[in-house]
């Protein structure tokens, strides 16, 4: 059996345009391969998404749920002046009504905020009031219903 000595590779490319690397730029550096490890498995990785799906299945992609905020709650702010000024208005629309001497106002998806003298007794039903809101029905003689 005869063994033969293979030339190195240094040796064989020698003279030749590329080295067999193809292209010439593709020879300089790490500059064509496209990083190490992990690197380009993004959305458009598609040399390497056969190693992401083998690795992580369906949960490499997208984004992830549980560091999201929960929706935050609008509430509508609605201040005593207004209610006061606009109390005829609401009487018509059926919001309002009087009850010897009282006003009952119905705005359980309004926040009541302001801090004003009323001169009459409201009983206002509402998702959540202001201290200042609360002591100034209070003082007038009326009463706030929170839901």
């Amino acid at each position: 059996m005869k063994i033969v000595k293979k030339r190195k590779k240094s040796t064989r490319f020698r003279g030749t345009h590329t080295h067999g690397r193809g292209f010439k730029k593709k020879a300089r550096g790490s500059g064509h391969r496209g990083g190490v490890g992990m690197a380009g498995t993004g959305k458009r990785g598609d040399q390497k998404k056969t190693l992401v799906t083998n690795l992580y299945g369906g949960d490499y992609f997208g984004k992830s749920k549980t560091r999201r905020a929960a929706p935050k709650k609008i509430v509508k702010i609605v201040t005593l002046q207004s209610i006061l000024n606009n109390l005829e208005s609401l009487e018509k629309k059926g919001i309002a009504k009087e009850e010897r001497g009282t006003y009952s106002v119905d705005l359980k998806k309004y926040k009541i905020i302001g801090n004003t003298e009323l001169g009459i007794k409201l009983k206002i039903f509402a998702n959540s009031a202001s201290k200042g809101a609360q002591e100034s029905i209070k003082k007038s003689g009326g009463e706030i219903v929170l839901a």
